[in-house]
């Protein structure tokens, strides 16, 4: 089975400023945003990457860029539309503040898998995108590379956050509860039984734990649940 790395990019200046920028060109990196996608590089630089995959907008290729400059073989990045950004059709471009105001704001709250943007897509149509997508790419890089592959997923925050709740078992309804920051790594496990939630949003620490050894590569994880909680990667 093999392991994803969910990190949603570094921050821009429309998050700094609130204004959905959807999947507006040229939104790049501010200052905070370039060292953040720098830390994340340097947390994954001891991990062996089977691949690292971006959505095409350009905030999560610098992202990766990033995280690819860090890494002693420096991989090539890819770039997959089923990791975009949602489509907020008429939403796109406009300050939270005012969109808080729309009478769809509430449905975009409390019942996501109800919300639909004007011109745009739907949350649900987003949810099933994205985790088709990762789970697609995921075995593509578990046949290619073995159970132990370990690769990452660049997105944004409410992609990451809808594939964080289909892998956790939750409705839709209930993603609005997840958190996902600019510059943070999750961690999804996939397993023929179930996915495992490693971690989620974090900001710190050596991740090298993730990389298997050489020797045992190739050996399939066992799928069951640890009970009673399991001792944690040595």
């Amino acid at each position: 089975m093999a392991t994803v790395i969910l990190v949603r990019h570094g921050r821009t200046s429309a998050n700094a400023t609130g204004v959905l920028a959807g999947r507006s060109r040229g939104v790049r990196l501010d200052d905070v945003g370039t060292p953040q996608a720098e830390r994340v590089g340097a947390r994954l630089a001891g991990v062996r990457l089977a691949g690292i995959v971006s959505s095409p907008l350009e905030r999560c290729r610098q992202t990766a860029a990033a995280i690819a400059a860090a890494q002693p073989e420096r991989p090539n990045v890819t770039t997959d539309r089923g990791l975009l950004e949602v489509d907020y059709g008429e939403w796109t471009g406009r300050p939270l503040k005012d969109l808080a105001r729309e009478k769809a704001w509430a449905t975009v709250q409390r019942q996501p898998s109800a919300a639909s943007f004007p011109g745009g897509e739907s949350l649900a149509g987003m949810g099933a995108r994205v985790s088709a997508a990762v789970r697609r790419l995921d075995t593509d890089l578990e046949g290619e590379h073995g159970p132990g592959a370990v690769w990452v997923a660049v997105s944004h925050g409410d992609p990451i956050k809808a594939v964080l709740a289909d892998a956790l078992g939750l409705h839709l309804d209930q993603f609005q509860r997840i958190v996902v920051d600019p510059g943070s790594v999750s961690l999804v496990r996939y397993t023929a039984d179930r996915p495992f939630v490693l971690a989620c949003n974090t900001h710190e620490g050596d991740l090298s734990w993730l990389t298997p050894p050489r020797r045992t590569s190739r050996r399939r994880r066992s799928s069951d649940a640890a009970v009673g909680g399991g001792s944690g990667p040595e």
